[in-house]
Formats: C-alpha cells, sequence, structure tokens
C-alpha cells in the first residue's frame, strides 16, 4: 500500500446508471470516474467482479477468475460492431434504482448471442488474434469455467423437461438426510456440478472430451463473453489510472459449492464421497445476526492446499491484481481462525473454531509474487491471533464509523482511538445500512453519543459521518456512494442473512449531483486527502 493519505467511494459497477436495466462498463462507468477525478478522489472500491449465482451475491460466483458478462455494456458492443441500434431499439422498461436481475439475464443473453454470431462472422483478422491470445493467456481458468457454465447449463435445459427423473430420486436418496427438499430442487434442477452424471463429475477425460464437443459452440460464447468482459473492463481502468484513480477490487475468502473452482479442485476444499461439503462456512452471532451467518460455502483443506504450496490461492490472487490495483481480502480472520459449521445445520450457531493457514499461506503468496497492496477485512470478532496475523503482514485494517458510537468511550473504531494510521476508515460498507438509515434505527444512546462527539444535530448525518471519516488519522477514506447521495435505508446494497432482494441497488444520474461533488472535494481540500 503505497498511496498517501486519500480518499474514495465505495460502488459496484452494477449500480451505475444504464439503460439496460442494470449497470455495466458504459458511459456510466466513464462518468462516475470523472466524478471521483474532479472531485481529487484517489479511490474507486468495487465488490468481486465474478459471475454470480444463487442470491445475485457478488460473494457467491461461479468463478473465481471469470467475470460478470452481465457488465458488458450493449452500448460498446455497438461501438465494435457486433450489435446495430436496431437490436437495442426494443429495450424493456426496467426500474432506474433496482436491478431486476432475472429480467436483465434473459435480456442481455438475448443481445450476447446476436453479438456472438456478428463477431464469429465479422470480427477482423486482428480481433481474432487477439481473441486466441486472449483464450491462451487465460486456459488455465478459462476451459475449466467455461465448460463448467456450458455443462451447467445444458442440464438445466434437460432437466426442466425431464422432471422428477430416476436420476433426480437418486440423488434426493443420497442427500435428505442433510438437506430439505427445496435445496436438493435447488440443486439438482440448478445443476450443481455434484448432481451431474458421475463421470463428469469425477472430470472423466473421455467424458470431459465428449461433452467439450458436444457443447463446442457453447463453450465458445461463453470464451467470447469473457474476452469481451476483459476487454471492456481494461478501457475502464485504464480511463481511471490514467486520472490517478487506482481500483480496490475484493476477494471472498471462500467460494460457493457451484463453482468451476470446486469441480476443477475438489481435493482443495473439505468435500465427501458425494461432493457435498463435509462442513460449511459462517460466522456465529454477532451484531448482524442473532443466530450467526450461515454461508453454506464448502470449507479448504488447508493441508492439501499446502501440498501444493498454495498454488490456487497464488494464482486467484495474482488473478485478482490483474483486474485491479489493491485487493481487499474479505473476512480475514477466517486465515487465522475460521467458524466450522456441520453440514445440513440451517443456523450457524452450532460451529466451531478452527485453526487457518495464518502466515504460512501469505508468505507463500510472497515468495511467488512479492509485497503486494492488500486490505484486511477485519471486523467482527478480533482475537489476538487474528491482530498479530495482520499486524505482523502490516496490512491495513478497516474502522467502520457507525459501529463506533456505542455506549463505549474506548470504542475501538471512534477517531480518537485510532491509534494507527495504517487503516481504512468507512462511515459504512455494502453490508451496513446507508448512514441515514442507520441513525434513524439506532437506539437514543448511540444517537445521543453520536451528536455529542460530532458537536451536531443529526438532521445532515451523512455528510456528518463522511466529514469524520475524511478528518480521522485514517490514511485512507473510503465513503459508500449511497451517503454521498444522502440516501436513507431504502437504498442499501446488502442486508446479510437475507436470501434474496439484496445486491440490486442502481442510482441514476441525477442522483450524482454537483453538489455532493463540491462536498467531497471541499473535505478534500481541507484534510489533506
Amino acid at each position: 500500500m503505497k498511496l498517501e493519505r486519500s480518499s474514495g467511494i465505495l460502488v459496484h459497477p452494477t449500480s451505475f446508471p444504464s439503460r439496460f436495466g442494470i449497470g455495466d462498463f458504459g458511459i456510466g462507468a466513464f462518468k462516475f470516474i470523472d466524478f471521483l477525478h474532479e472531485s481529487k478522489q484517489k479511490l474507486w472500491q468495487v465488490l468481486p467482479l465474478g459471475p454470480t449465482s444463487f442470491g445475485d451475491s457478488p460473494y457467491q460466483s461461479f468463478s473465481t477468475f471469470a467475470g460478470n458478462a452481465l457488465l458488458i455494456s450493449p452500448d460498446t458492443l455497438v461501438q465494435q460492431g457486433y450489435l446495430s441500434e436496431q437490436d437495442l431499439s426494443d429495450v424493456p422498461d426496467f426500474e432506474p434504482t433496482r436491478v431486476d436481475y432475472g429480467n436483465v439475464i434473459n435480456y442481455k443473453d438475448t443481445l450476447y448471442k446476436k453479438a456472438f454470431q456478428r463477431f464469429r462472422t465479422s470480427s477482423t483478422s486482428e480481433t481474432k488474434k487477439s481473441f486466441s491470445k486472449f483464450c491462451e493467456e487465460n486456459k488455465e481458468w478459462l476451459i475449466d469455467y467455461t465448460l463448467f457454465i456450458a455443462i451447467k447449463e445444458y442440464f438445466i435445459s434437460e432437466r426442466k423437461s425431464s422432471g422428477y427423473s430416476s436420476e433426480y430420486n437418486k440423488y434426493k436418496k443420497n442427500n435428505e438426510k442433510f438437506m430439505s427438499e427445496s435445496s436438493i430442487n435447488d440443486n439438482f434442477f440448478g445443476a450443481v456440478w455434484n448432481t451431474w452424471p458421475i463421470d463428469l463429475k469425477n472430470r472423466d477425460k473421455r467424458a470431459i472430451n465428449a461433452i467439450s464437443q458436444k457443447l463446442s459452440e457453447h463453450i465458445e460464447y461463453h470464451k467470447f463473453l469473457q474476452y469481451e468482459f476483459c476487454r471492456q473492463w481494461n478501457e475502464v481502468k485504464s480511463y481511471a489510472n490514467e486520472r490517478d484513480i487506482q481500483i480496490i477490487g475484493d476477494i471472498p475468502i471462500f467460494v460457493p459449492i457451484d463453482s468451476a473452482d470446486v469441480w476443477a479442485n475438489p481435493k482443495l476444499f473439505q468435500l465427501n464421497n458425494f461432493g457435498n461439503p463435509k462442513a460449511v462456512a459462517g460466522v456465529p452471532p454477532d451484531y448482524f445476526s442473532e443466530t450467526g451467518q450461515l454461508w453454506g460455502n464448502p470449507l479448504y483443506d488447508w493441508d492439501e492446499n499446502k501440498k501444493t504450496n498454495y498454488e490456487w490461492w497464488i494464482k486467484r490472487i495474482k488473478g485478482t491484481l490483474s483486474l485491479v490495483d489493491i485487493v481487499r481480502i474479505d473476512h480475514f480472520r477466517g486465515f487465522d481462525e475460521y467458524w466450522s459449521v456441520p453440514f445440513g445445520d440451517t443456523t450457524a450457531v452450532n460451529g466451531k473454531w478452527c485453526a487457518g493457514p495464518r502466515f504460512d499461506l501469505f508468505e507463500a503468496v510472497k515468495k511467488a509474487l512479492g509485497d503486494l497492496p492488500i486490505i484486511a477485512e477485519d471486523l467482527g470478532l478480533m482475537t489476538d491471533g487474528v491482530i498479530e496475523l495482520r499486524d505482523g503482514l502490516g496490512l491495513p485494517g478497516m474502522k467502520i464509523l457507525q459501529f463506533a458510537f456505542d455506549e463505549s468511550e474506548e470504542n475501538d473504531y471512534l477517531p480518537h482511538n485510532m491509534d494507527n494510521v495504517n487503516c481504512v476508515t468507512y462511515t459504512g460498507t455494502h453490508d451496513n445500512d446507508t448512514t441515514i438509515g442507520w441513525y434513524s434505527k439506532a437506539d437514543e444512546q448511540s444517537k445521543d453519543h453520536f451528536r455529542r462527539y460530532l458537536s451536531v444535530s443529526g438532521e445532515d448525518c451523512a455528510w456528518d459521518l463522511i466529514r469524520l471519516a475524511f478528518s480521522s488519522v485514517a490514511r485512507y477514506a473510503i465513503i459508500p456512494i449511497q451517503d454521498i447521495m444522502n440516501l436513507d435505508g431504502n437504498y442499501r446494497m446488502n442486508t446479510p442473512g437475507i436470501g434474496s432482494g439484496c445486491w440490486q441497488f442502481r442510482y441514476t444520474e441525477e442522483m450524482l449531483t454537483e453538489d455532493a461533488k463540491e462536498g467531497i472535494l471541499y473535505l478534500t481540500k481541507l484534510f489533506d486527502r
């Protein structure tokens, strides 16, 4: 982390203004970067950029290496010559401040398939060479991912028509002890890889070769989407970097069972003979949930990872840093200890703490890649072990100001208790309510502490907290875009523990006002950020 004292904004690309129902790498992205540049911001933080799976969460991705094709801009595809203006003449009337993922996916898939056919028939020789180069340079993950997603979509289509077949009954019998009937149905008809025929589940070479030939066009389509994702994202990133803005990306510590990563590397995870997790990830009861958070991700077999010298992890971090400038590692404390919940439990209450790889993993990463720009998401219950690991690696942690105003004057998140400038302060994160939403729901004691600490009335709580973040000693200050826009809790990005209805926040162009730009610019200059 070589940046000097600086600040920036947290917003995921899905939130940008766009007529196509979801933010993308089109004009909305470039206008946001202009806003950052004109307000003298140096940082832009995004959530994970991978293809989302169940619940539309960017923290539950089909691949840790692939990109979310929904972020591809149709307008840019027109500029490329892969779509015509006529192709975009019947855009549905999408909601401007919410992503309707189901309808967006159906609409964009139709557009992308048109673009793919024109890409195949009308690409220049230079473009074809570029595509071939991309496929060759990324083959280590691209082959597995595109085959995985093609097989998955094939079985989803097949099972929709075959219904409750003998294969379904067999899968149900093997899993009904650990899973509810609805989960069994979701997995089977959603074609999770451990529901596939055994030769494909176990990656038998003959079966893989046969299905690869059968689905060759479908596989090529997904390679095209990944190529175009990377091409468009690189244009966005270059535009930001040329304006002295660095992008903070995000690596979730865990990956979902329904991913190319687990299918291609089953030995690296704690799985049983049926391909189900032996135990799953989560966190114990905390600020966000009385029963903890049951994430359901398979846990790593750290002994097996160590035998490979953490090769998959090294590739993962290297791959993320090919897309962003700085990496935030989510749930950093899981490298010290992780919460292991028996597979089949319906809450995270009955979990236990297990030892993580600690320094061993990061020493292997450093040996392979050198010193890296990493932020540790060190929220939640902090133990001496987590602090020792974070500080021993010299990583900046996170300070969330919404957590600061309990009854304790010794609260670590209060700016006067920040004893280390090597940290990142936030008003809140994507998991928090907006500051207006938080303040409106806070108890009277917390509100009183907030008002007295800042010497304010509380009527402009979002900007009061932004000012506090900028004035703190923390080297980096990051503000969710909702707080800059003075938005209430109806516009929060995520509510932990809620299975649906999250990750849908979008803003319209007029919501990012000139007053907001001037306000951020003023605070940036005033507090030397």
